[in-house]
């Protein structure tokens, strides 16, 4: 592939990384990455894909911006305000680099639609709010030979880890991780339960950064570990996560439904 001279100077800072160099962004500019959520963790992952090259974006979200959303969710401004929040990213998007080509899902993850939303990209990245959507998203991800990124979020807290169990039988997946979806009783959103909104934006870059490390097959997977970052404490650490034999979704089947 032959870079434009606009291209040269704008990833002129990827070309110049041993790691990266020109084949590398041919790696990016030709990646196809699903972002699902628009939201506290969607809205840096996807700006810093944006600027990074990431070739095609997708991006799944039925909601439209509030005023609450803006003290967290950067990529909305608030002149969105009611406007739908794939819409507004787009929006964002369109104006840092005209790279990139989006495919705007302004609709909810459902069992019927997800394989086919799903199918299309190389690596999905879960951003999304509750664990119904993980859980459908990982069972997706693991039929369909898909990497999943995954993210979440507490009021000064984040977790990020990459699930991958096509590429190695001793990875896990995320129902390895979390087998069970919580009732509704034990369910909390940023809510109900506040975040500083600099935590979403620490926690979102670092999911992008493992989204980048993927596509470039540089440096050490997220794969068969979780990160685990404290904002409060300003530490990190990260811990295995084992794969379960008998996991339902990439296992034997034998565990709980």
């Amino acid at each position: 592939m032959d870079f434009t001279d606009e291209q040269l100077e704008r990833y002129s800072r990827h070309l110049v990384l041993k790691e990266v160099g020109g084949a590398g962004q041919v790696a990016l500019l030709n990646a196809r990455v699903l972002v699902i959520g628009a939201g506290g963790l969607g809205a840096p992952l996807l700006m810093y894909l944006a600027a990074a090259g990431v070739g095609t974006i997708g991006i799944i979200d039925d909601d439209h911006v509030e005023l609450s959303n803006l003290q967290r969710q950067i990529i909305h401004r608030t002149q969105d305000i009611g406007v739908r929040k794939t819409a507004s990213a787009a929006k964002r998007i369109n104006n840092l680099n005209s790279d990139v080509k989006l495919e705007l899902h302004p609709t909810r993850l459902t069992p019927e639609n997800a394989e086919d939303l799903i199918g299309s990209f190389d690596i999905i990245a879960d951003g999304c709010d509750n664990f119904e959507t993980r859980h459908l998203v990982n069972d997706a991800c693991v039929k369909l030979g898909k990497t999943l990124v995954s993210a979440a979020l507490g009021p000064y807290e984040g977790q990020i880890a990459t699930f991958k169990p096509h590429a190695n039988s001793d990875y896990p997946c995320y129902r390895c991780f979390l087998p069970h979806t919580p009732g509704e009783d034990e369910q909390r959103t940023c809510a109900d339960t506040g975040i500083l909104g600099a935590v979403a934006g620490v926690v979102g870059s670092l999911q992008a950064l493992e989204i980048l490390k993927e596509i470039l097959g540089i440096g050490e997977s997220l794969a068969g570990k979780i990160m685990l970052f404290d904002a409060l404490a300003m530490t990190s650490r990260i811990i295995g996560l084992p794969k379960d034999i008998s996991c339902r979704t990439c296992g034997s089947g034998e565990g709980t439904p």
